[in-house]
Formats: C-alpha cells, sequence, structure tokens
C-alpha cells in the first residue's frame, strides 16, 4: 500500500522544534522519511532531539541554536540549512512566547517581547524561506497559531493578537506566493497538554474549569497537532492554501 504521507527525500525546518508541540513533530516528519533542521534558542536541547532521533531513524537532522526575535539568527538558521541540505521543503514556524497578565498591566517591553517573536520573527522566516522556495518553485509554510487567535481570552491580549496576526499574515502570503508554488497554511491548537504548561495543569481548581470550555472535556496532546502537521507537509494537502486548521476539542463551537 502507498503511504500518503511518505516525506523521504524532504528537507523540514522547524523553528521552535526542541520541545512540546515541535518536537513531536520533528519525531514524526522524521518517522516518514524527511531530514530535518531543529531550531530554538536551546541548542542543546535541539542537539538532544536530534540524537534521539538519529538513533531510530535513518534520518539527517541539523541542530540550529536560533532565537526568533533575533532576524540574524534567524537568517543563519536558513543559510545554515543550505549549506547543509541544498534545499528546504517544508517549514514550520513553532516558536511562540507569552506573558499573562491583565490587559491594564501590559508594558512596552511584555508587548515588544511577545511580538517580537510571535509575528515579527515568524514574518520573517517565512519571508526566508520564501527567498529559497521561489528558486525551487515549490515549498510548503506551517504557521502554529492559537485557537487564541481565533477566541478572545482574557489575561493574555498581546498573544492572542499575535496569533489572530499569524492567521491573516497566512492569508496574505498564501495569496501572494501562491503564483511561485509556495503553499502556506496554519495551525491553530486549542489547549495542549505539554511540559511547557505540566505545572499549571497541576492545578486540579483551575484545570476543570477550563475543561469545561471544551466540549470533548479534555486536554489535547502534541500529537494531535503533529497529526495535522503531517497531513499539511505531505501531499495530501497540495490543494490547500492560505486556510487556518482549529485542533482544540471542540472549544470553538462554544
Amino acid at each position: 500500500m502507498t503511504n500518503l504521507l511518505d516525506l523521504s527525500g524532504k528537507v523540514i525546518l522547524i523553528a521552535g522544534g526542541s520541545r512540546g508541540i515541535g518536537a513531536q513533530m520533528a519525531r514524526d516528519y522524521a518517522e516518514q522519511g524527511a531530514n530535518l533542521v531543529i531550531a530554538s534558542r536551546n541548542l542543546d536541547a535541539c542537539s538532544s532531539l536530534g540524537l534521539e532521533i538519529t538513533a531510530t531513524s535513518h534520518v539527517e537532522v541539523l541542530p540550529v541554536r536560533c532565537d526568533m526575535a533575533n532576524l540574524d539568527d534567524i537568517r543563519s538558521m536558513y543559510r545554515q540549512t543550505v549549506d547543509k541540505f541544498g534545499k528546504v521543503d517544508i517549514i514550520v514556524n513553532n516558536a511562540g512566547v507569552n506573558r499573562t497578565k491583565p490587559a491594564i498591566e501590559v508594558t512596552e517591553d511584555d508587548f515588544d517581547f511577545t511580538f517580537d517573536v510571535n509575528i515579527k520573527g515568524l514574518f520573517f522566516s517565512c519571508q526566508e524561506a520564501a527567498k529559497i522556495m521561489m528558486d525551487q518553485g515549490h515549498g510548503k509554510i506551517i504557521n502554529i497559531s492559537s485557537v487564541g487567535g481565533l477566541k478572545p481570552y482574557k489575561r493574555i491580549a498581546p498573544y492572542t493578537a499575535s496569533k489572530a496576526s499569524v492567521i491573516h499574515l497566512t492569508k496574505s502570503l498564501a495569496s501572494e506566493w501562491a503564483r511561485y508554488g509556495i503553499i502556506v497554511n496554519s495551525i491553530a491548537p486549542g489547549l495542549i497538554s505539554t511540559e511547557i504548561n505540566e505545572k499549571e495543569f497541576e492545578d486540579e481548581r483551575w484545570l476543570n474549569k477550563i475543561l469545561k470550555t471544551i466540549p470533548m472535556r479534555k486536554l489535547g496532546d502534541p500529537k494531535d497537532i503533529s497529526n495535522i502537521g503531517l497531513y499539511l507537509a505531505s501531499d495530501l494537502s497540495n490543494y490547500i492554501t492560505g486556510q487556518t486548521f482549529p485542533i482544540d476539542g471542540g472549544t470553538l463551537t462554544e
């Protein structure tokens, strides 16, 4: 039987790929035969994940240190990718940050911290990828937004605004770059259980309150996001662009 998710020979760059959703996507892409660039601010974590992956699969992994708030780091990440693999077929912009506080208390530093990574860095990552993909005549960009970009939440105003911007930017780039064979989509995760937020979920009262907002009454798993990431990276999604896929247990139905 033909494997419709086969990614053999593809080069996939994951910005924000050393833990959580990004790490799960890296593992699953490797399982389908893709060579990887795993990038984050923590080079040791990228290297450790790379060793884990190469120990169990026959793919190549390039770990790269990249602060997505630093444009020089972003450009260096793409130079290293092309130097190593000669191309990039798919990129995943997964890096994201947040500071939780009432909107009345948000400072300029809070706002800039959030937007510099979540939208400015993401945009320039898309731009660098597109320069390469235009020459290739093909490529796929997968941006990670959030259900918070589609539904308002209290105490994370800059974060939700930045994630809404990701959704609109995805549409804009998809329209502009379609003629070059570049496909651009985004994923909007709901509440996903990862090591990043496990301490918050230890508060049973808070967790039960959150679960009541999710019709399926459970948190998502990084695998739930990686599954749609596999679909968007594969040839199954070759006629889809400019779309956002909420993976949220039904949160947006209420």
